[in-house]
């Protein structure tokens, strides 16, 4: 909900469009069941597996996990903010905009959280910045000199400087936030020590990540001092920010697409990299902040363009790594090329190094992914040595064989040939013999461990998808008798509550007025509305058996608590009724 912005006015507003309608200009819509089923427009798909459900009015994909409302979807299709979006759906229902009314406007309490964790954030950026112009940050200014990082750009990327563990907590406290929200934000830990709160990036070099939307939802930091520590940490996953989601520099990635449009995106490893390329007139670079990457950042960069050059840096050993990240890409049919760097060299070295003009040149030798994979192969072997060559040829056959084309492979075959000296029908030859390797969308994902805490989550996703949706066997469920530690599970918790005690209807599309349609948890609550997920008889025992998986967990929680205060107590009549208590809870346990 934008701030300015009438709740009621939003209300109205989204009921007067027809999601089907509003969406089938964009996708082709067909109604199979309850729902209608099209091509999902944020990421690459043969099979249609996005739903939209005319009932509810939201929309989610079973593919990539997007989901949201009609201004949402406007937001992401067009690229623009939310008041734009807001706008062009006034337009379409022929509805006045308010007058917006900064002073008087109440935020929803089901959205307070995240708009909280939101202002704590930004307040903490302003307060980075500050300490970094304060005259009490050398070791950071001069890192930034060091770098040769001008004015001009570290004030465009935010930069600050934390000084201490104590300072950042009391500046938010202070400003009046509360310590359960200033927690949530990640910018600040609790010590497991004293308990107290403490600024989780204490001492370093601050990099503020921003969203698409302009909203800091992160801080990336670097040490500044020889340490055993990483030189960079991100603070942690919150209601705001997964890490694997997003792209540092998305937010002037998307202002570049609706600016002038753009070609082709620029992706580096890290915040320094960024920056440089940034600060070298390679404004159309991001980060993936130093991981691998994943699907949802290749689906972000599908978003904004059909091109990409990785860019990492130049130990071809180091970047086999990269290679899972690149063929990501290239399965959500970004066309990827890899650019080659001198050996040893990161993207900022280059820039240091030879300017604009040599990272330039490296970019106009940038090479497709299947010959980079080629080449990183090669760079394992000597080929002078007869047994070396013997060994590359297999492995280069390998690489050849997941060529698209004829042709490329006829190419690729005579490189291998001049470079071993092995006949080329010899080389096609083995080449015919070489099993195909599977793409890697075909590949199973890895089934993670269930343990409890696995358990523990399925059952809260499947209660609150049963209550959200209506199941029949959940219509008198009282949730307010669960416990959801996950802070996304409670929020939607506590809206299931509030709309029950006020006999109104629960609705799901409202929770994308409180959480960010991509939100991973709610995406895989979403995900059960889809069939017979929440149907029939063996629904209504796996309802039952959530409802006592979460109950065993939270007795097995309270039988820890009082087995340690049961150890602690010396008075002996406490010490009996708290064992009572333990002998009672454990029998209670053995009847689950």
């Amino acid at each position: 909900m934008a701030k300015g912005l009438d709740p009621e006015f939003l209300q109205q507003l989204k009921s007067k469009i027809d999601l089907v309608e509003l969406i089938g200009n964009y996708v082709p819509l067909e109604r199979k069941g309850g729902n209608w089923w099209g091509r999902c427009p944020f990421h690459h798909e043969k099979t249609p597996s996005f739903a939209v459900n005319a009932e509810d009015q939201f929309y989610h994909c079973f593919g990539c996990g997007v989901s949201g409302d009609a201004i949402s979807f406007v937001r992401e299709i067009e690229s623009v903010d939310f008041i734009d979006a807001v706008k062009i759906l006034a337009e379409r229902a022929k509805m006045p905009l308010p007058e917006m009314n900064f002073d008087t406007e109440k935020t929803a309490e089901q959205k307070r959280k995240r708009d909280a964790v939101l202002k704590i954030l930004r307040a903490a950026a302003h307060f980075y910045l500050d300490n970094l112009n304060s005259g009490h940050a050398d070791a950071h200014v001069q890192y930034i000199l060091d770098r040769k990082i001008a004015s001009p750009v570290v004030r465009k990327f935010g930069l600050g400087a934390s000084l201490d563990y104590k300072s950042l907590p009391q500046f938010l406290l202070d400003k009046g936030f509360r310590r359960e929200d200033i927690l949530e934000s990640g910018a600040v830990a609790e010590s497991e020590k004293s308990g107290r709160l403490i600024d989780a990036q204490a001492g370093r070099l601050i990099f503020p990540i921003i969203n698409a939307f302009g909203d800091v939802v992160a801080f990336g930091g670097r040490v500044l001092e020889k340490t055993d520590f990483a030189k960079y940490k991100n603070t942690r996953e919150t209601i705001v920010f997964n890490k694997s989601k997003t792209l540092y520099n998305i937010n002037r990635i998307k202002k570049l697409k609706q600016d002038s449009g753009l070609k082709d995106i620029i992706i580096v490893e890290g915040y320094m990299d960024t920056i440089s390329l940034f600060q070298a007139g390679f404004t159309n670079v991001a980060a993936s902040m130093g991981t691998a990457l994943t699907k949802d950042q290749a689906r972000l960069v599908k978003r904004y363009a059909d091109k990409a050059y990785i860019s990492y840096d130049g130990d071809f050993a180091g970047q086999k790594g990269a290679i899972r990240g690149l063929e990501i890409l290239r399965d959500e049919q970004v066309a990827v090329r890899v650019v080659p760097l001198p050996e040893g060299f990161d993207p900022d070295d280059v820039i240091k190094r030879q300017g604009s003009e040599g990272y330039r040149a490296c970019l106009d030798n940038a090479m497709p992914l299947i010959d980079f994979k080629l080449e990183t192969v090669r760079r394992k072997y000597d080929l002078s040595r007869p047994e070396e060559r013997r060994n590359y040829i297999p492995e280069a056959l390998k690489v050849i064989g997941e060529a698209e084309s004829e042709s490329v492979k006829e190419e690729l075959l005579k490189r291998v040939r001049s470079e071993t000296g092995v006949t080329y029908e010899s080389l096609k030859r083995d080449l015919e013999n070489v099993p195909a390797a599977p793409r890697m969308q075909e590949e199973p994902e890895p089934v993670p461990r269930e343990d409890g805490a696995d358990r523990q989550a399925k059952a809260c996703r499947f209660i609150l998808a049963s209550v959200l949706f209506g199941a029949k066997y959940a219509k008198n469920f009282d949730i307010s008798g669960v416990r959801f530690d996950n802070p996304v599970h409670n929020t939607i918790a506590e809206y299931i509550k509030e709309r029950q005690k006020n006999g109104e209807t629960v609705r799901p599309s409202a929770l994308f007025e409180i959480f960010d349609e991509n939100t991973p948890e709610l995406s895989e609550i979403l995900d059960l509305s889809l069939g017979e997920s929440l149907e029939g008889e063996r629904a209504v025992r796996y309802f039952d058996d959530c409802v006592r998986t979460l109950e065993r967990a939270r007795v097995e929680q309270e039988l820890e608590r009082l087995s340690a205060l049961c150890d602690a107590e010396t008075d002996l009549a406490k010490k009996k009724e708290v064992t009572r208590r333990i002998l009672e809870l454990t029998i209670r346990l053995k009847n689950f």
